[in-house]
């Protein structure tokens, strides 16, 4: 008789050469068309403040893990990712400080008092805009057209965004056309506005395999699909697709920030249910809520149901059993 030892190490016995550095740098280079049109249209001032907002996050984390002694993570690039997305989901109007505020909220608050990365129950980035937006809402909504921003920021025209017109019923002649809601050139948050570039970026992350297209296919197409429905006023089902998809933050929410590893379902299922419920939340704010959009809560609220989503969607054991009723 023949003996074998077999030697098992412990799990996980699935491994993969990517490293949380490597995506996040994927992220960051599928970040660079919508930060690129955020400075093409809001001028040199959005990038001072993703800049800063950037600076402040990776400054925070530096700090909060040199003075508790923890091993330092900035290399990881996870806080310069929360970073970006936070500067692009703030309006070129806002003061330098805001981003420092909305950092210091997404990284010390959210992500290292939960144990640092990987441990964090809701996204960083969508928490730090959600608590900037409940704190200074009048900062967060101050919105101006394109091409007619400095950085002294004197004597600017705010401008209602496409969702607000939509959310007032009222000068629906002032709307941009659809190639302007594509290319991105009309008023809203500094990277929220090109959907060309925001669909580039995700085009790149499904070609990289950072994420699947699960969420951000089924976040859209609920909001698609019910915004076709029930059409406000006296808009065509057509016209209020195209502002409610291209409007407001639903792509960069969609496939930058629902798809994060850590506050997502692990299952296609699981992502699916998440996306869905992505959009019914998201519709039912910009339809019924006081607030014209509602990206920001919807993705939140279904990072807390993750875990539910997850106990409902996990996969069975190899070989085991149905229960017998």
């Amino acid at each position: 008789m023949t003996v074998f030892k077999v030697s098992v190490s412990s799990s996980p016995h699935i491994r993969h050469n990517d490293t949380t550095s490597r995506i996040m740098l994927d992220v960051l280079i599928a970040l660079v068309p919508a930060l690129f049109c955020g400075i093409l249209f809001f001028g040199l001032r959005a990038l001072l403040l993703v800049f800063v907002s950037v600076a402040s996050c990776v400054g925070f984390e530096y700090l909060w893990q040199k003075m508790l002694g923890k091993k330092v993570t900035t290399g990881d690039l996870t806080a310069t990712v929360t970073g970006v997305l936070l500067g692009l989901n703030l309006p070129v109007t806002a003061p330098w400080w805001l981003p420092v505020i909305g950092a210091f909220f997404a990284i010390i608050i959210v992500k290292q008092m939960f144990g640092g990365v990987g441990f964090n129950f809701v996204n960083p980035a969508m928490a730090g805009r959600a608590f900037l937006l409940a704190s200074w809402p009048v900062l967060m909504t101050a919105f101006v057209a394109p091409f007619t921003t400095g950085f002294a920021m004197t004597d600017v025209v705010t401008t209602a965004t496409p969702l607000s017109i939509i959310k007032s019923g009222e000068g629906l002649e002032q709307l941009p056309k659809t190639l302007q809601m594509f290319l991105g050139s009309y008023s809203g948050c500094i990277g929220e506005t090109s959907a060309l570039a925001l669909l580039l970026g995700g085009l790149y992350l499904l070609l990289r395999r950072v994420i699947t297209p699960h969420i951000p296919v089924a976040f859209v197409g609920t909001v698609a699909v019910l915004s076709f429905l029930f059409t406000r006023g006296s808009m065509s089902a057509v016209d209020g697709l195209t502002y409610q998809v291209l409007g407001g933050g639903l792509l960069l929410g969609a496939i930058f920030m629902a798809t994060d590893y850590v506050t997502s379902p692990m299952t296609a299922k699981g992502q699916l249910i998440m996306g869905i419920g992505c959009g019914l939340v998201t519709f039912l704010i910009r339809r019924f809520g006081g607030y014209p959009e509602g990206v920001t809560y919807g993705i939140l609220l279904m990072n807390i149901a993750t875990p539910l989503i997850d106990s409902w969607c996990r996969p069975k054991c190899f070989s085991a059993r149905a229960k017998r009723r």
